[in-house]
């Protein structure tokens, strides 16, 4: 299904997107896609812009896919991976830029300015020089050529993307530079040009060893950040993952994020569903986005005050490819719009924005036979957050995923790994102490947050494994046991994926075959995995504690 074939472009004619009022000035989305066509934790066919290791694309899919990006707010995108390889890092020099520049030029019809991701060491990759040093003179004059060069096929960039000194690419700490060093640097090469630096905060030992219970992953952005601020120049804005840990299922926001007065910051989120089921299993992002908004920062103010004041752009990992349903399982463009229309406007809800969603895709096919169909669609998919959640990690444990592609339950996959994402369950206890007793990370936050979340009895329920060490009989507010509670959880998420199916089937008289039997397939893959969780996760905690089911409900041995 295209979204063409549902009306979800604006019709043909002037253009006027919904983000005319958007308090957020940069409604940003970053493309993971490589050069060589192939997409870094893309869930929906290859690359839109690259292929072979050029720049390579349909012309009208482009325009329609532009198009619809303005329609819901979006008004900046970067085209290639933050990950840039030696020939992607070629996007900025006179071999490539004609034709990004021609791609560009599309984006640009619909208010969309394009932004490059850059290799921070490109002085040295690309020019020759023998260092990347941005104290170096060389170094500073390669930015500034390479800068005007750039804008002279692009002229209203808005900048580039940088991820340096993150997961084994160099940045300026292997010099002895700063965060701010490194960042300054390109800004003021782009500066002149009305050019911003995106400076990502995804900055932490990746190299950890397990047996190192000090070092807490959490904590590194705002360690590597937070001292820093003042230092760095206007045209950089800090890009922060909502979560410190890395876009898992549940966590809690970054403390980061408001905590420095004189830096701009942009919030990133992840449309990609990457943790959240690789566009495979149902999961609507716009419910978690509502709480990532709506959780507080202090005693007075939530994340959605923070937005458009302190934090002035909003970001996310696109999750479209060469699908002809543009993002593989049809339910996800929901996450694509959603994401969008919430970047303009956060004080939507997702009940709001998934019901928007619903009108402009289902009703030139549903119309008015709708056999309830957008009340029963609109819940189904307000509660595939919690359901994937059930059945998967629970109280922000996160990570019990299989290493390297991250799809499919492995309860001690990163546990023994270097990336320090831990939850260190033995036979008696599970999870990580990050009180002032434990790592500290607490700390971090706000005094009012250190305070909630330090104490056990008012931290919230679902991130209780994220901030404290408990044993498996803890007694949670319902009366049930830590152990039990995932117990029920894990099969309460089996038997509601279960349910979707049937949700789904009442809807085959209303829907085109190609459109019913492509969703109906990822939701029955949906409960085979949920199956595979529900019986490798309760399976393992049964092994690791001996503790039965209270129910006698079939765990293995």
């Amino acid at each position: 299904m295209l979204y063409s074939e549902y009306n979800m472009w604006l019709q043909d004619g002037g253009l006027e997107p919904p983000a005319a009022a958007s308090k957020i000035e940069e409604r940003i989305l970053n493309h993971w896609d490589n050069i060589t066509g192939d997409v870094e934790r893309g869930y929906s066919g290859k690359s839109l812009f690259f292929k072979d290791g050029y720049v390579c694309y349909d012309k009208d899919r482009i325009h329609d896919y532009a198009r619809f990006l303005a329609s819901i707010g979006i008004n900046r995108v970067c085209c290639n991976n933050v990950n840039v390889t030696e020939r992607a890092a070629r996007l900025i020099t006179g071999e490539l830029l004609p034709d990004i520049a021609e791609l560009a030029a599309i984006f640009r019809k619909f208010g969309i300015r394009f932004i490059i991701a850059v290799d921070f060491t490109s002085p040295r990759l690309l020019g020759g020089l023998k260092t990347y040093d941005p104290y170096d003179k060389d170094v500073i004059s390669w930015w500034e050529k390479a800068a005007a060069e750039v804008y002279n096929h692009i002229p209203d960039l808005a900048g580039f993307l940088v991820k340096a000194d993150s997961e084994f690419r160099d940045g300026p700490a292997k010099l002895g530079r700063t965060q701010a060093d490194g960042a300054n640097v390109i800004a003021r090469a782009l500066k002149p040009h009305g050019g911003k630096v995106y400076w990502r905060c995804f900055v932490y030992n990746c190299i950890q060893d397990w047996r190192d219970t000090v070092t807490d992953r959490p904590k590194a952005a705002y360690d590597h950040f937070y001292p820093l601020d003042g230092d760095f120049d206007d045209n950089v804005i800090l890009q922060i993952k909502h979560g410190p840990s890395d876009f898992q299922v549940r966590e809690p926001n970054s403390p980061l994020l408001g905590a420095m007065k004189h830096t701009a910051q942009a919030i990133e989120l992840q449309v990609t569903q990457e943790y959240t089921g690789q566009q495979i299993d149902l999961y609507a992002l716009a419910v978690q986005w509502e709480e990532v908004f709506s959780a507080p920062v202090s005693d007075s103010e939530t994340m959605r005050d923070l937005m458009g004041n302190k934090v002035t752009a909003i970001v996310a990992v696109a999750n479209t490819g060469l699908d002809m349903n543009w993002t593989g399982h049809t339910l996800a463009q929901a996450n694509l719009y959603s994401f969008g229309r919430m970047a303009c406007d956060p004080s939507l809800t997702a009940r709001e924005v998934l019901s928007e969603w619903i009108d402009l895709t289902f009703n030139v096919c549903v119309g008015k036979q709708s056999n309830n169909f957008k009340e029963r669609l609109l819940e189904m998919m307000l509660a595939s957050r919690y359901v994937y959640e059930k059945y998967t990690c629970p109280f922000a444990l996160g990570w019990m995923v299989n290493i390297n592609h991250h799809y499919g339950p492995s309860p001690e996959g990163y546990e023994f790994s270097k990336w320090g994402t831990y939850h260190r369950a033995n036979s008696k206890a599970i999870g990580i102490d990050r009180t002032e007793n434990g790592t500290g990370y607490t700390a971090q936050y706000h005094p009012f947050l250190n305070n909630l979340y330090s104490n056990i009895e008012s931290c919230p329920e679902e991130l209780l494994l994220y901030f404290h060490r408990l044993p498996y009989d803890f007694k949670l507010r319902s009366g049930k046991t830590l152990l039990q509670f995932i117990y029920d959880s894990h099969f309460e998420g089996y038997d509601e994926a279960d349910g979707f199916i049937k949700t789904w089937e009442a809807f085959k008289p209303l829907l085109p075959e190609c459109l019913y039997v492509s969703v109906s397939k990822r939701l029955h893959t949906q409960r085979e995995n949920a199956k595979e969780w529900r019986d490798v996760v309760n399976t393992y905690f049964y092994r690791l504690t001996g503790i039965p089911d209270e129910q006698g409900r079939k765990i293995y041995e």
